[in-house]
């Protein structure tokens, strides 16, 4: 009696298959990482979005209480009484008129007017702007915080209350985003 010891060398198996499950895992790594991709830049878009939001908030004219900005309205415009029928609406909106006059400094001015306004008027400046659509904006040394509006050639008319509270709106909401 004989016994053996030797087992019968292992063949390979033709039948097993590694590359169809191994693309299948590929592929499916692939597709996992496609919308780990689409999250991850749609957070960041959405990021983006917001702080354009507040940057637009944070550089958006305040809304304030008319009775609170000081303005004196000048006539720039070879228009006579132009700069009272101005004053008389800007005070018909409950803004303070404390002077009304034509323009005697030497600044050329173009298009519909000119804000006027100190440092500390900045604020005033910005929302008494909204009034008066494409009007420039001149910052000088005056220490109040007094507003000069001045009338320029190609004034046609103020902005209605309605158009200033559709500017504002937008900004209110941006606001409450942040």
């Amino acid at each position: 009696m004989s016994v053996a010891t030797e087992t019968p060398p292992v063949r390979p198996r033709k039948d097993r298959r590694l590359i169809p499950p191994l693309v299948f895992l590929l592929v499916l790594a692939l597709a996992a990482l496609g919308v780990w991709w689409k999250v991850l830049s749609d957070a960041s878009a959405r990021e983006e979005a917001a702080d354009a939001a507040c940057a637009t908030a944070e550089a958006a004219p305040p809304s304030l209480d008319p009775s609170t900005v000081a303005v004196r309205v000048f006539n720039a415009t070879d228009t006579a009484g132009l700069a009272q029928t101005v004053a008389a609406e800007l005070q018909q909106r409950g803004f303070v008129v404390e002077e009304i006059a034509n323009d005697s400094s030497d600044r050329e001015v173009t298009g519909p007017g000119e804000v006027r306004h100190g440092p500390a008027g900045g604020d005033a400046a910005a929302y008494l702007g909204l009034f008066l659509p494409g009007a420039g904006s001149y910052q000088d040394t005056r220490a109040d915080a007094r507003v000069d509006l001045v009338i320029g050639p190609e004034f046609d008319r103020l902005a209605s209350p309605e158009e200033v509270a559709a500017t504002l709106t937008p900004i209110a909401s941006a606001e409450a985003a942040c």
